[in-house]
């Protein structure tokens, strides 16, 4: 059977995309990046400097920036007093800037009525992160806004990968078991194979990312051509892990990248953080894909893009049925969002 996929859709099989990739700005620039991973180290550097400046420093010589999350972790629970009361001084101020920013977005038209807020992106994947999402919440509820704040359920590493499956019509899914999915990000590429698992559970609730790659391309500093052909080169040893797996793969990518998805599957904007031009109107990621792996078993290979922020939330929709107007935020290199109305048989 073919079709002809709307990349950056609005209207997907269980949700419409009531908004993504709001670029709020304020004096200092867009509002969303008082709410990033960059913008916590930012917080936390500014403590430090100003704790060395009356004596030492309690979490050493290492850099702000190079400090892990799994190390400030650490610190939070098996730390000395100060130093855990550091980490909490900057937590407590990121969780003030992150409210903030929600109460900007909730004035927004599009996201009027929003119940509840999923928050993903790579902070999320630290119990600092987790602190700071309860804090925030905490915040907003002490002023009466009526929200709920939750972490998202699944790695978030994963679920940029799991929510790729709520791209594609069900049908798609006939005959077969698992789908691909790619997750670009600003420092990270990761390629998935996802067992759909839909005996277990029609509604995807119990899909699982059953191999998965990830290439740091930030290190590697690729030109954009070096970038896909990298991609391309990790996507098709999942389908000959498929195979070895005795797996019906469908043929389908789904693939969640930064910015504005045009309906022809350009980058409108926001794709700066990528390696290259990504924003150029010659170039065509999904054509690219689909040029390189044309067919995936005897069907022709199907590929929906749309922004990471989205393809992460939609991790979500199988357990967003008790709501219906729900958003998500990623707390990442930026701060991506997106924001959903669930569609009802």
């Amino acid at each position: 059977m073919s079709f002809s996929i709307e990349h950056g859709g609005t209207v997907l099989p269980s949700v419409t995309v009531d908004a993504y990739n709001a670029e709020l700005r304020d004096r200092d620039g867009f509002a969303g990046d008082r709410a990033s991973t960059r913008a916590f180290r930012s917080l936390l550097e500014d403590i430090r400097e100003k704790l060395s400046e009356s004596g030492e420093d309690p979490l050493g010589d290492t850099p702000t920036d190079e400090l892990k999350k799994s190390t400030l972790d650490k610190l939070l629970a098996d730390g000395t007093p100060v130093q855990a009361g550091v980490i909490h001084s900057a937590i407590e101020s990121f969780a003030q800037e992150f409210a903030a920013v929600i109460r900007r977005f909730l004035k927004l038209k599009e996201w009027h009525g929003t119940e509840r807020i999923v928050v993903g992106g790579g902070l999320r994947g630290s119990r600092l992160g987790e602190l700071a999402i309860g804090r925030t919440l905490v915040l907003l509820q002490s002023e009466g806004v009526g929200l709920d704040l939750v972490a998202i359920r699944h790695d978030p590493d994963q679920a940029g990968l799991l929510g790729g499956a709520h791209l594609a019509p069900s049908w798609i899914f006939k005959g077969h078991d698992s789908i691909l999915g790619l997750d670009i990000g600003g420092t990270n590429a990761r390629v998935g194979l996802v067992a759909l698992n839909q005996k277990r559970a029609p509604d995807l609730s119990r899909s699982e990312v059953a191999a998965s790659e990830l290439w740091r391309h930030r290190n590697d500093k690729p030109t954009r051509d070096e970038a896909v052909e990298r991609i391309i080169g990790m996507l098709q040893g999942l389908v000959r892990q498929a195979q070895k797996r005795r797996m019906s793969l469908a043929p389908f990518i789904a693939v969640g990248c930064p910015g504005l998805i045009a309906a022809d599957g350009t980058i409108e904007r926001g794709g700066q953080n990528l390696p290259g031009n990504w924003e150029s109107k010659d170039f065509n990621l999904p054509d690219r894909l689909r040029t390189a792996i044309s067919r995936i078993g005897e069907h022709e290979t199907h590929i929906a893009m749309h922004n990471d922020a989205v393809v992460q939330g939609l991790s979500e929709v199988p357990f967003m049925q008790d709501v219906e107007r729900w958003g998500v935020m990623t707390i990442g290199t930026g701060l991506g969002n997106a924001r959903f109305t669930n569609r009802r048989e």
